[in-house]
């Protein structure tokens, strides 16, 4: 089959690179889409993914974010009228799998948060929904999506790091940010501004966070803002020397691996931190993910809930990790999806 990926967000390209690689095994030819946001092209490029660039997030204005949805939409579909594509295959990018249904192609939608208001399009429009197993069904039947929905045990990051092996290497690009061996690595991503899911919602806990490990000897901060204006933002909120905002993007897998600590105010990269066995916090503001309890269950995750909380943290150096390892899990999910013809109608 000729297989259509789209990268929406930056989550997207380790997870789909991985996901690719299982395909092309197979016999199938991968065509690349991807979204100028929250650096998914610079991210793709470094993967040496070759993605044809359609679009960027509406930002905080709904009206913008319908129009450029739209326009999204119209030139996805343009694209891929002339592709012959055989399946579409989207992490919850709303709009490849609307040109799909336009186009009569077969579409699989991935997603592993419930509480995304997208999931009542993303979930409708795509032909097969495949969630972890703590996605609730009652959420499946609220996005119209019960009779369509296969489920694996596990989570996304673990298709693309159950197999991780770090980078020697990657201690020098470390170095060129001032940060040593011996001192205490905080990696903290913040809430995405602009998202839906995010808009009701103000994040009270992560500066204080930010201050308080700040004031620690021997503690570096590296901050990630998703957007540019956020990062000024941060810069001008967090003016300590400890607090490092990298100015190209650095390899994700081997920056969390490196830390003794992760804190983010999404999902992604706690859970990424949980499949490496690195100690996360997450300081979400928004509706708790059933994904997030799950970790929470198994002592991966923790959260941070009051002030007083904040104040009483102490970071340290992390013990020794303990990987979850599920190196089944690529293939499982891989299965899911190219099985698509078998067990859903084409309608």
């Amino acid at each position: 089959m000729k297989i259509w990926i789209d990268l929406g967000n930056s989550p997207h390209v380790p997870f789909f690179k991985a996901l690719a690689k299982e395909f092309v095994a197979r016999g199938h030819e991968i065509v690349w889409t991807a979204r100028d946001y929250a650096q998914t092209v610079e991210l793709a490029e470094k993967a040496g993914i070759d993605a044809t660039v359609f679009g960027t997030h509406g930002g905080k204005n709904v009206v913008a974010k319908a129009a450029k949805f739209a326009k999204r939409v119209i030139d996805l579909s343009k694209w891929a009228r002339r592709q012959k594509i055989d399946l579409v295959i989207s992490h919850n990018s709303q709009e490849p799998l609307v040109a799909a249904r336009l186009l009569d192609i077969r579409s699989v939608n991935l997603m592993d948060y419930e509480h995304h208001p997208g999931n009542h399009l993303s979930f409708r429009a795509a032909q097969r929904v495949i969630v972890p197993a703590s996605f609730p069904d009652e959420a499946l039947a609220k996005f119209g999506a019960a009779d369509k929905t296969r489920k694996f045990d596990g989570i996304k990051e673990d298709v693309y790091l159950a197999d991780f092996e770090p980078d020697p290497s990657f201690a020098s690009e470390l170095a060129t940010l001032g940060i040593a061996p011996d001192d205490i690595l905080v990696v903290v991503r913040p809430h995405a501004p602009e998202a839906l899911y995010h808009r009701k919602y103000e994040n009270e806990l992560l500066g204080r966070l930010i201050d308080r490990l700040a004031s620690f000897e021997r503690t570096k901060i590296v901050l990630l803002p998703r957007k540019d204006y956020q990062g000024e933002q941060m810069k001008l909120d967090h003016p300590q020397p400890s607090v490092i905002i990298p100015e190209s993007v650095l390899d994700g897998s081997n920056l969390i691996e490196s830390a003794d600590l992760v804190i983010s105010g999404g999902g992604t990269m706690n859970r990424e931190a949980a499949a490496l066995g690195v100690p996360a916090y997450t300081v979400f503001a928004g509706k708790q993910a059933a994904i997030d309890e799950y970790l929470m269950s198994e002592g991966r995750l923790k959260r941070f809930e009051s002030e007083a909380e904040v104040d009483a943290f102490v970071p340290a150096k992390k013990d020794q990790i303990s990987r979850r390892k599920r190196t089944d899990i690529r293939t499982i999910i891989a299965d899911l999806i190219l099985n698509t013809d078998s067990e859903i109608p084409h309608r």
